[in-house]
C-alpha cells in the first residue's frame, strides 16, 4: 500500500476519490508533523472566484453551528467534531458558533453550515463535500488505493463501531442516566433541558433500531454481545492499520482521520461508569496517542477557552464564537416556552380551571349573590 510522504514531489497527486476539487489543498498536517510538539500551521486554500489576494475582495467566512465542547473536546457530538476536525485539517475559514441547543442553529439541527450561496447545509457528509468544492480538500493527493481504503474503513466504522457508540452513550442505562443525560441537562438552557435530552435519547434509540434491524427486539442481550465483539475487532483493526504512523496515510491528515478521531475521541475522553468498550480502546496505546496528538496539534486549548494573553493560531478558522447568536430572540423564546409550560402544568394539575355557563340572568345570579355576601362580610 502506498504511503504519502511529508513533502511535495514524493509522488504524483491523484484525483480525489469522491469527486473533490482539482486544486491543491492546504497541508497543515505536514507542517505540524515536521516538528514534534510544535503548534500546527494552518494553510490557506487557493483563491476562489471572488479572489482573496491583493486587490480582491475577501469572501465572507462560512459559519458553522455545532454543539459546545465538553470532556476536554471542542465538541461532544461526533458529527460536529468530524466537521470541526476536517476544517482544521484543511484550514477552511469558518466562523464557529458553539451552541447549547439545536434551536440556535439556522436549520434547527447540528451541525449546520451557513453559506453565502448554498444556504444552510445540515448533513455532515454534505458539509465536507461543500468544503471540498470550495478547494478545502483533505484527500486531494491520495492515491486510488488509498481512496479505496478510505471508503472501506468508512463503511467499517458505520457498520461495526457506530451502533455500539450509540448504545454506549444513549442506550446503556447507567451511562445514559449518570453521564450523557446529566451533561445535556446541565448544559442545555432552561426550559429545554427538561425534555430535549429525552427527545435525543428517543431519536438515538430509533436510529439504533434501524441499524440493528428487526433482530434488535428478539434477543437484545445476545445481539449486544455480538455487536460489542465486532466493535472491539474494529478498534483492533484500526490500531493495526495505523501502526506507528502519525495519520492513517502518512504524515498528513485526510478525511478518514477526521472521521476516526470524531468517533474515538468522545469514547476515550468521556468518564463513563460502564466503559467496557472504553477499556479496550485504552489498551490500544497507538490509538490513544493518535487522539491525544490531534487534540494537541489542532485543538491546543482542549475545546476550552485559551489562557489569557495566549496567541491564537493564525490562518485557522475565521473566528470562534462562544456567545450565542440571536441572544435576545432566544431569551424571549425561553421565557415564552417557560410560561407556556407553567400554564399547561397549572391546567393539567387542576390548580387553574375555567368554568363555563349560560349567558342568561339565572347563570349570573350566583355570582351576584357571592359578591353581596362578600360585601356583607366586609
Amino acid at each position: 500500500m502506498e504511503t504519502r510522504g511529508a513533502g511535495p514531489g514524493t509522488r504524483q497527486a491523484q484525483p480525489p476519490p469522491s469527486g473533490g476539487s482539482a486544486e491543491p489543498r492546504s497541508r497543515p498536517g505536514a507542517g505540524a508533523a515536521g516538528a514534534a510538539g510544535a503548534a500546527p500551521r494552518w494553510g490557506r486554500a487557493e483563491p476562489g472566484p471572488c479572489g482573496s489576494g491583493s486587490g480582491g475582495k475577501m469572501a465572507a467566512p462560512m459559519e458553522l453551528f455545532c454543539w459546545t465542547g465538553g470532556w476536554g473536546l471542542p465538541s461532544v457530538d461526533p458529527d460536529c467534531l468530524a466537521v470541526l476536525t476536517y476544517a482544521r485539517f484543511t484550514g477552511a475559514p469558518l466562523k464557529v458558533h458553539r451552541v447549547t441547543s439545536p434551536w440556535r442553529s439556522p436549520s434547527g439541527s447540528l451541525p449546520a453550515l451557513k453559506t453565502r450561496d448554498k444556504g444552510t447545509i445540515s448533513k455532515t457528509q454534505q458539509i465536507i463535500t461543500h468544503l471540498r468544492k470550495q478547494k478545502y480538500n483533505a484527500d486531494y493527493d491520495l492515491s486510488a488505493t488509498q481512496g479505496a481504503d478510505t471508503l472501506a474503513f468508512v463503511s467499517l466504522l458505520e457498520e461495526k463501531l457506530l451502533p455500539v457508540l450509540i448504545h454506549t452513550f444513549w442506550v446503556d442505562a447507567k451511562n445514559y442516566v449518570e453521564h450523557t443525560r446529566k451533561w445535556y441537562a446541565e448544559t442545555v438552557p432552561f426550559p429545554l433541558n427538561f425534555f430535549l435530552p429525552n427527545c435525543m435519547h428517543k431519536r438515538h434509540v430509533e436510529r439504533l433500531q434501524l441499524l440493528w434491524g428487526d433482530g434488535y427486539m428478539e434477543d437484545e442481550e445476545k445481539l449486544e454481545k455480538e455487536l460489542y465483539r465486532d466493535a472491539r475487532e474494529c478498534l483492533t483493526l484500526l490500531s493495526q492499520r495505523l501502526g506507528s504512523q502519525k495519520f492513517f496515510f502518512g504524515d498528513s491528515p485526510a478525511s478518514l482521520d477526521a472521521l476516526v478521531f470524531s468517533r474515538l475521541a468522545p469514547l476515550l475522553k468521556a468518564k463513563l461508569p460502564n466503559g467496557k468498550l472504553q477499556q479496550h480502546l485504552k489498551s490500544l496505546q497507538n490509538l490513544c496517542n493518535y487522539c491525544t496528538s490531534i487534540l494537541s496539534l489542532y485543538f491546543p486549548w482542549d475545546g476550552g477557552d485559551p489562557p489569557a494573553g495566549a496567541p491564537r493560531p493564525v490562518g485557522a478558522e475565521g473566528g470562534e464564537a462562544e456567545e450565542e447568536p440571536h441572544k435576545r430572540r432566544n431569551q424571549l423564546l425561553s421565557v415564552v416556552v417557560g410560561l407556556a409550560a407553567m400554564l399547561a402544568y397549572a391546567f393539567l394539575s387542576g390548580i387553574v380551571s375555567i368554568q363555563r355557563g349560560s349567558a342568561g340572568p339565572a347563570a349570573r345570579q350566583p355570582i351576584a349573590m357571592e359578591e353581596e355576601e362578600e360585601e356583607e362580610e366586609e
